[in-house]
């Protein structure tokens, strides 16, 4: 028989403590349910991801390169010697009164955030600058909070500029500005701050569009001021919010203003977590109801349908189209930062084009009026004849008849009058005039630059953004043996291969 084992002695303090263990356990995971909650709620909602929007702004690599800043001297050189004195002589700055700046020139694209109040255009520019729970976030909030236009720049340390200040100081693109008056000067606010995306954009916010006020209520010619924006703006994001589409007069006159830019407008539908995917479909169609008697062209302007904030979007919302569409406004914005300098040789081109066709027009002027100017006529009577009346004199249509000249780029006929009503005949000479031994014609100075070097500045800025970096030989492999192979390829037996005899 085999011995009986005994039972070994349970220590009587070890039991004990068992049973305390066992009656403490669910007490201590009653605490651990109580402070879960709790913990969550110090910590607040749970915030996105942001790495994207650094690698997709390429904000690692900022420093302009040499070719940047060869063809930024060219490009001036070019200004000031072939275009600028033509501008002055024929003063067209007072005609379409868009004097452009050394400062405007030189300057970073511009990103112009437009829209009704409260749709998220401060979030949004503090969402994409990372200024969520700073002290240098933009102020935000449900009711109109943006009073004024807020310019953010790069700086070397956090500051605030005064309107005035900014359009003081020349060597910025804002002294413009000054022409609208001290009461806007008091509604422009200039912010500077350390980041690598404003050492390559600068932003602009603006106050939000509200339907139910009268302009002169706001003590500035807002139409104005918004249409010296957009002008100047490399990027407009025209923001709305699907849960009130305000669509209403200043708006209406916004996109009017913006006619000619329409490949510059982008659309965002902003807040778009915050309905359902039905719900949303309903507002895209209803925007779209909206702006089509506002938008006149064949092709819509770009929609993006996200939500631009710090905070994850809303549950059972459409998260992967929200990220690609986000996705794809960062590229479209960075693609506006790789392309400034062609953008800005494309705009001085255009506008020593439009300084060509005014000096032209001008001299045409003169010509007619030198022609019809009679021994016993009245100088003024003759003049004021042909500014009411060019058509009679046909002082467009031979402009026509010149080289490079399109009838598209023709500014209004009305616009001289206006021109001439503040400008007298006599404070102009013909182009023939303003020829000297040593520094050549004004007309063939502006016609070379136009037709020969911007296009080649243009040219030269396009093949070094192109040209592909030098790259080691990678060695290659030699071909197989006859009959031998080695590699999935070979699993693939097309008709043509070799065969060994």
């Amino acid at each position: 028989m085999s011995p009986e084992v005994e039972p070994e002695p349970v220590d009587v303090v070890e039991g004990e403590a068992m049973e305390e263990k066992a009656h403490a356990a669910p007490e201590e995971s009653l605490e651990s349910d109580i402070k879960g909650p709790k913990e969550e709620e110090a910590t607040g909602p749970k915030l996105r991801d942001r790495s994207h929007i650094e690698n997709t702004l390429q904000l690692a690599t900022s420093e302009p390169s040499a070719e940047f800043t060869a063809a930024m001297k060219t490009l001036l050189n070019s200004y000031h010697t072939a275009i600028k004195p033509m501008e002055e002589a024929f003063k067209y700055n007072e005609l379409r009164q868009h004097e452009v700046t050394d400062g405007e020139i030189t300057s970073k694209p511009m990103v112009l955030f437009l829209g009704p109040w409260s749709v998220g255009k401060s979030s949004m520019i503090n969402y994409l600058l990372g200024l969520h729970g700073t002290p240098q976030q933009l102020y935000t909030g449900a009711e109109p909070t943006t009073s004024e236009y807020t310019v953010i720049t790069h700086g070397e340390k956090f500051r605030t500029i005064e309107g005035i200040v900014m359009a003081a100081d020349s060597s910025r693109s804002f002294s413009p500005l000054e022409r609208f008056g001290q009461g806007f000067l008091e509604r422009l606010v200039g912010i500077e701050m350390p980041h690598k995306l404003l050492e390559r954009v600068t932003f602009v916010d603006t106050p939000g569009i509200i339907e139910n006020r009268k302009q002169q209520e706001r003590g500035y010619p807002y139409n104005e001021v918004c249409q010296w924006f957009i002008d100047r703006a490399d990027l407009i994001f025209l923001v709305f919010d699907p849960t009130k589409l305000d669509v209403g007069g200043e708006l209406e006159m916004l996109f009017t203003q913006m006619k000619g830019r329409e490949s510059q407008i982008r659309l965002i539908l902003n807040k778009a977590d915050s309905l359902t995917t039905q719900d949303l479909m309903r507002v895209y169609g209803a925007l779209f109801w909206s702006m089509a008697p506002l938008i006149n062209v064949t092709e819509p302007p770009r929609v993006y349908v996200s939500s631009f904030w710090p905070q994850d979007y809303a549950a059972d919302t459409s998260r992967e189209l929200f990220m690609k569409e986000e996705s794809s406004l960062l590229e479209d914005l960075n693609q506006v930062i790789e392309n400034q300098m062609e953008n800005k040789i494309a705009f001085i081109r255009q506008h020593g084009i439009r300084v060509r066709i005014h000096a032209l027009l001008v001299d045409r002027y003169l010509q007619t009026y030198y022609d019809k100017l009679g021994w016993f006529s009245d100088p003024y009577e003759v003049f004021q004849d042909i500014v009411n009346d060019p058509d009679k004199y046909y002082i467009f249509k031979s402009i026509l008849a010149k080289t490079n000249v399109s009838k598209f780029d023709l500014p209004n006929k009305e616009a001289y009058q206006d021109f001439f009503g503040v400008n007298p005949i006599s404070s102009f000479k013909q182009l023939s005039s303003h020829c000297s031994w040593s520094g050549g014609c004004l007309l063939e100075k502006i016609e070379k630059a136009i037709s020969h070097e911007l296009p080649a500045l243009l040219s030269g800025i396009s093949k070094t953004m192109v040209a592909p970096a030098p790259t080691k030989p990678v060695p290659t492999t030699p071909p197989p043996l006859p009959g031998t192979c080695d590699g999935p390829s070979c699993e693939e037996k097309p008709k043509n291969r070799w065969r060994r005899q």
